[in-house]
Parts: C-alpha cells; structure tokens; sequence
C-alpha cells in the first residue's frame, strides 16, 4: 500500500474510532434530566413509546438516537410499567436500566384504626395519584393498614387489597378462637370488635372491654355503648357535640341503650387487635366500665362499685372544670 493508501487508511480508522467513541460516550454522557424527575411508563408500553415519551418530556434529546444506542448497548431485558424516580444527570445507560430493573415508586394511603367506611372513602377518592371511582365500601369490610400503591392505579384496586386484607385476617384468626366466646360468626366478631375498636385506644385495654362487652351479651343486658347511638347519626364521624336524649331514647338497629345484643352491623374499621380481643376476651367479671381520668377506663363487676366509680370520674370533671 503506497503512502496516500496509508493515510487514507488511518484517516478512515480514525474516523470510525471518534465514532464508536462518540456514540458510545452519547450513551453514558448526561441526558436532559436536569434534577431528580418521577417518569411513568404505563401499562403495555414498548421501548420505541417510551423512548418517545422520554423526548416528549424533554428527558432525552432522540428517541431514535436512545433506541439505537439502547439496541446496541443496552439489555436486552423487557421496561416494566410503573412510576420510576430518574436521578439528576442520568444518562440514557441509567435512564435505560432504571425502567428495567429499577423499583417503581410506591406510595402509601393509610387506614387508622377505628376509621369508619365513609372515611375511608373520602381519603381514597381525594388521593389525586390515584384513578376512578369507587362506593362506600360496607362497614367492616376494610383492614385498618397502610397500603401501597402506584401513580395511576385505580381506586377499586387498592379498595380491593384493603378489604381482602380484613377477609384474609378474619380467615386467619377465627380458627383460633378461644371456646365459649359470645360471638358465632366472623361477622358477628367483626361487628362486636368495632365496639372495643370505638371503646377504648388503650391497647392493654381492648381484651378487658371485649371480657365486659361479652359478658353483658351473654347475660342478656343491654351494651349501652356510646358510638353504636352516634353511628347511625353521623355514619361514624365525630358526632362534634354531646349526645341529646332523644338520640340515647332512638330505636333503630344500631342503639344499644335501647337494644339487647349486637347491633345489626359494624360501626367502624376494627383493627386486627381489636379482632383478637373478642375473639380471646380476658377472663373477667367486668360488667360495667367508665373513664378514669387517665385516657383508660376502671372496671366494675357490681353496680355499686360502678357507681363509686363514676363519683370519682365525675370529681375529676369537676376539678377540671368541665362539670
């Protein structure tokens, strides 16, 4: 080859080398993600409608140029779907990687204990992240817990998780109950636990109230539970005042002052402790309870002893002033 093959030689060599350079620098250089941006690849997407929408969003600058290097040097591995976090400079080799093997980002809707369904519902439809619509879901049937879910999900998805949860711990825990207990059904153990879930916050609480509102069912003698006269009012929201008379007189299927036995349904979201509480109550005499000042409650088995009780709750509302 003469000298001027040479140099054509090299010159082309050269040539090809800044290419492959270039074109595999472009794929690990930074992209047009100029801070930490969450992306979302929807369901069914293919690698050519997301690299478009990565330059729709101005996150890449080709997506002909991102498919070409992503042929070439990238996985070969499938995009999952799902909203991912793309960090601060990535480059079109992490941006790639990120949608195949990274984790989607997950977020929470929390149900606290004792949250009734119209509430639930509330928190569900005003979460913007989420899709669609959904009813009140029927009271009880939800799991008090936190939930994850993804941007774009629908409502009746998550509702769905939620109440398969509480059916899930209902099939779980009712083969362990303990023998003798009042309630003769999941159900009826459902509606009795959204009495000590509204009863006390006290967790070394709930197994007593559940011993004392089991043994007036068993005796015949009426609960006189003060949220099951608020839940038909207010559907479990905070009643924002004091219960009237008339409200305590009402006969409807909720009022136990006015009712023997349990109500007709749940009055709330009772938690999985509150579950195991009536289906494990204490071991008590307990007939009658009342606040002790201390955010608890103090147990009575006579009404004698409940009466001393309630003189000392009502001296403490009159030191605060509250009487």
């Amino acid at each position: 080859m003469n000298r001027k093959g040479c140099f054509v030689a090299v010159a082309l060599g050269l040539a090809l080398l800044a290419a492959g350079v270039g074109f595999t620098w472009g794929w690990w250089a930074s992209s047009g993600v100029e801070k930490d941006t969450a992306f979302v690849v929807p369901s069914g997407s293919s690698l050519t409608s997301v690299a478009r929408k990565l330059e729709d969003e101005k996150l890449i600058a080709s997506a002909d140029s991102f498919l070409l290097r992503a042929k070439a040097l990238g996985s070969g591995d499938p995009i999952k779907a799902g909203e991912f976090l793309l960090p601060a400079g990535a480059s079109p080799a992490t941006i790639l990687d990120t949608l195949q093997h990274g984790e989607a980002i997950r977020r929470f809707v929390t149900v606290p204990e004792g949250l009734p369904s119209v509430m639930v519902w509330e928190r569900l439809m005003a979460e913007p992240m989420l899709t669609g619509t959904i009813r009140v879901p029927e009271e009880g049937s939800v799991l008090p817990e936190s939930y994850d879910f993804e941007r774009g999900e629908t409502r009746a998805a998550v509702l769905a998780r939620m109440q398969k949860a509480m059916a899930d711990t209902l099939a779980e825990l009712w083969p362990r109950r303990a023998p003798g207990i009042v309630v003769d059904t999941p159900q009826e153990a459902v509606i009795l636990a959204s009495i000590v879930e509204k009863e006390t916050g006290v967790a070394r609480e709930r197994r007593m109230v559940a011993g004392l509102y089991s043994n007036r069912v068993r005796e015949g003698m009426l609960l006189q539970a003060d949220p099951t006269i608020i839940y038909p009012i207010t559907k479990g929201k905070p009643l924002g005042r004091r219960i009237r008379q008339s409200e305590i007189s009402a006969v409807n299927g909720y009022n136990t002052y006015t009712m023997v036995g349990l109500p007709q349904g749940p009055i709330t979201n009772p938690g999985r402790a509150s579950i195991e509480a009536v289906l494990n109550p204490a071991k008590t005499g307990a007939l009658y309870m009342v606040a002790d000042g201390k955010r608890g409650h103090v147990f009575a088995s006579t009404l004698d002893e409940h009466n001393a009780n309630v003189a000392r709750w009502f001296a403490i509302r009159r030191a605060r002033g509250e009487m």
